[in-house]
């Protein structure tokens, strides 16, 4: 039986079709994307919080390059990033009457062989928004939008960075998976303090990256080639667990390719019962599978027509919302729930959950508060299953 192939997410993704999905805010309020009329990109900025989503075009002078990244703030503006040979220019998109608005941010240069630029995935608050620069040697976080002046540089990661991971609610920590010495291990990086630690390293020669995280649950979903060398599989651990690391077979799917794209969130201390929407694509098309740490299966759902591949979010009743366009509803969210099933938690799953929660040795602080802080200090999660590959859980 042939192995499902993991794709794991890039933040150098320059060759994507714009209309292969679209961006939506962390709570999923907006979302917003690339469209086009004719041969003409513009952004469009979609409402998904009120009674019926909608649509708002927001074309400028000229039309976009279909590289051109977009992110929608949590106020209803949405981040723009051009890119004009080696200089990055930012601005803030609003619908102004019949036209739009515009505040520039500011713009960067990167120059040389291989350096890149790429906005990192909404921030939680959605009042300020990052991005990523990657050189030959070294990466560094941005901050573009919802500072004081223009795009201001944060933290210098040695290695080569990708992905992008927010693990706490206060767009605080962030996890990036980094190439050094010829693996991929993932970090977390505190904005606030500008650490750098390791979270993600389950043996010393494997590449071991982290795809999603839910904050409420601390469930994590990684990709990682140490259980079987050169060839990656999808795993799950919790945040804070000294339990190992584990490589379900129900998550190796035969001739298919499987993205997690959301996390049920709202799960406290229930990591092992929370739904995991994934994207599937396998020979006859492009499908959404549901699958729970708990189950021993994965449930395949059709997708909607029109589905912007790839985008969606859940509620946390245990709704899978989708958004869609076609010719007929240019703007929609089709909404799928996923069949009951019978969650069974595993002895320690809730403990380390819990325990990450209560801030217990499992999870410990990021460098403590000082007295009379008034801010308590943000986990720092505990590096994930530093341990043989003998205790490596693959069923």
């Amino acid at each position: 039986m042939t192995a499902c192939a993991v794709e794991s997410p890039s933040v150098g993704t320059d060759d994507r079709s714009p209309e292969r999905g679209c961006v939506l805010t962390a709570d999923g309020a907006y979302a917003a994307r690339l469209t086009r009329d004719g041969d003409s990109w513009f952004p469009e900025r979609w409402t998904l919080d009120g009674p019926e989503p909608y649509a708002v075009p927001l074309p400028g002078n000229q039309p976009e390059e279909p590289g051109t990244e977009l992110q929608p703030l949590g106020d209803g503006r949405v981040l723009i990033h051009r890119r004009a040979g080696v200089r990055h220019l930012f601005a803030l998109l609003y619908p102004t009457g019949p036209g739009t608005g515009e505040l520039p941010l500011g713009a960067m240069e990167c120059a040389g062989p291989g350096v890149r630029l790429d906005l990192l995935p909404p921030a939680p608050g959605g009042a300020r928004a990052y991005a990523v620069t990657v050189g030959a040697r070294g990466s560094a976080v941005w901050q573009v939008a919802g500072g004081p002046g223009g795009p201001e540089r944060l933290v210098e990661v040695p290695g080569r960075c990708s992905g992008g991971v927010w693990l706490d609610r206060t767009g605080r920590l962030l996890a990036l998976d980094r190439e050094l010495e010829g693996c991929v291990k993932t970090v977390v990086v505190d904005l606030e303090l500008g650490q750098v630690t390791p979270l993600l390293q389950i043996t010393p020669g494997s590449d071991d990256r982290l795809l999603m995280a839910d904050p409420d649950s601390g469930l994590l979903l990684i990709s990682s080639d140490a259980p079987s060398p050169g060839q990656e599989r999808l795993g799950w651990g919790v945040l804070g667990s000294t339990l190992p690391v584990r490589f379900p077979t129900s998550l190796r799917l035969p001739e298919c390719t499987a993205v997690p794209f959301a996390i049920q969130p709202g799960r406290v201390l229930e990591p092992e019962s929370c739904a995991v929407a994934l994207r599937i694509e396998g020979p006859v098309g492009t499908w959404v599978g549901i699958w729970r740490p708990a189950e021993r299966r994965v449930r395949h759902l059709a997708a909607p027509k029109g589905w912007l591949t790839g985008s969606g979010l859940w509620t946390p009743e245990g709704v899978l919302r989708l958004p869609y366009a076609t010719r007929e509803t240019p703007c929609g969210v089709a909404e799928l729930r996923a069949p009951a099933g019978e969650p069974r938690p595993r002895p320690g799953g809730a403990e380390a959950a819990a325990a990450t929660a209560a801030g217990t040795p499992a999870a410990k602080s990021a460098g403590a508060a000082g007295p009379g802080s008034a801010e308590p200090a943000a986990p720092r999660p505990v590096p994930l299953a530093q341990a043989p590959l003998g205790r490596l859980v693959t069923n």
